[in-house]
């Protein structure tokens, strides 16, 4: 397994990697074959797989437990066919899903995987129930009315009290898009990324993040079309400062998107004191 260390230094010693992606696995558009040939094409020397992984709940995005052996057979193939061109790590992008479910489950941990990222996608409503939230904004606002009573303030303090707890827990490299709440709710309910208890919940987090040892992902996902970063271009600066180790992840589904916005990104953080 890769340490913390390992991945920070391939992202000091060079732009070319890439540690999120989907395939066919969970809810990416290709297989595992073209996305890795298209990361080869667009100069990667650094490749990591990271599907969604299996959970405890009902969900289209994610894998299931039984393709697991089947993923991490591909994984193996592909690292023989590129070795020597490029280096394919087996990573899994885990949901944090309370006490019971995430990076930290001894089933996870038990698995041969490179590295892992730990996420937030779902969160708890006022009944206990866990729905995912994350996706387009029409499915937000209609799942906000549908269980969570349109109480965004609720949504916002349970993702980052979730991902509070999932650090607590350990048992990741990466924590990934930490802020991606932000998103939805600003559509739900526009300026709430300026309201100072959000910037407290924040700040939180990202103290948080410091004090654990992980590293922190920039990821491009929504820069072409949303305009934004998860975390947010106005808290790298935040980030840095805290001495968080950041590497910047493309988190694409389709092969054409291996790179988007990561190199517009990394110039820019880079440009940061």
């Amino acid at each position: 397994m890769m340490t913390n260390n390992d991945i920070s230094d391939i992202a000091r010693q060079t732009d070319d990697y890439c540690f999120h992606s989907h395939t066919q696995f969970c809810d990416g558009r290709a297989t595992m074959a073209e996305m890795a040939e298209a990361a080869l094409n667009a100069g990667m020397k650094h490749y990591g797989f990271t599907p969604h992984s299996p959970i405890t709940v009902e969900s289209s995005c994610n894998m299931s437990r039984d393709s697991v052996g089947y993923y991490l057979a591909e994984c193996d193939r592909l690292k023989d066919l590129y070795a020597g061109r490029m280096d394919i790590y087996a990573g899994m992008e885990i949901d944090y899903l309370g006490p019971q479910w995430g990076p930290a489950s001894d089933y996870f941990q038990s698995l041969p995987l490179d590295y892992r990222i730990g996420s937030i996608h779902f969160v708890p409503t006022q009944k206990g129930e866990y729905v995912d939230i994350d996706g387009r904004f029409e499915n937000f606002k209609w799942k906000m009315q549908e269980f969570f009573d349109n109480d965004i303030r609720w949504v916002t303090e349970q993702y980052f009290s979730q991902t509070h707890a999932m650090i607590d827990a350990g048992g990741f490299n990466i924590i990934g898009h930490f802020d991606k709440v932000g998103h939805n709710a600003s559509h739900f309910r526009p300026g709430i990324e300026d309201e100072s208890w959000f910037d407290t919940l924040l700040d939180g987090v990202i103290d948080h993040i410091a004090a654990s040892g992980i590293i922190a992902e920039v990821n491009t996902k929504a820069l072409a079309d949303h305009h934004r970063t998860f975390p947010n271009r106005r808290l790298w600066h935040r980030l840095k400062k805290a001495g968080i180790p950041l590497i910047v992840n493309s988190d694409a589904h389709y092969p054409d998107l291996i790179n988007a916005g990561r190199a517009e990104t990394i110039r820019l953080l880079k440009s940061i004191d």
